[in-house]
């Protein structure tokens, strides 16, 4: 199965933090991430859906069902 990915903007606007939010939280290892081969950052939606202070509670579940509902 392959896992979604989505931009750095785009998790900064369904999770409603910053861009430096979304850094920080890749450089403590917080959220997953890939790059592409032409060096672009693309984070693992499913890795969002953790609250970065508490692995075990979903962060964004909710947000991620309304977008999936917008794009349907």
């Amino acid at each position: 199965m392959e896992r979604k990915t989505i931009s750095i903007m785009k998790a900064c606007e369904l999770v409603g933090v910053s861009r430096r939010t979304i850094y920080n939280w890749l450089s403590a290892g917080k959220i997953e991430y890939v790059r592409t081969a032409g060096g672009s950052v693309r984070i693992f939606v499913d890795s969002l859906w953790r609250d970065p202070h508490n692995a075990d509670r979903p962060a964004v579940q909710a947000a991620w069902q309304v977008e999936e509902r917008n794009q349907a």
